[in-house]
């Protein structure tokens, strides 16, 4: 029961997340210079951690 609902809260908050990420990564996409590349590599990072976390909660990734 703990998991079912640990699993939920990270789903939630990993659509939270990557949802306000991606967005900001579209409004940074045109930016130029070294620290923007950057700052877009990051978001990109945490845009594809998000996707594995919400692979994971429904099972699909972590075995269960």
């Amino acid at each position: 029961m703990a998991a079912t609902i640990e699993k939920g809260i990270a789903f939630v908050l990993a659509l939270l997340v990557g949802g306000t990420t991606s967005f900001q990564l579209y409004k940074d996409w045109s930016s130029t210079g070294l620290d923007n590349q950057v700052t877009k590599l990051l978001l990109g990072l945490m845009a594809f951690g998000c996707i594995l976390v919400v692979l994971a909660a429904v099972g699909v990734l972590g075995g269960g």
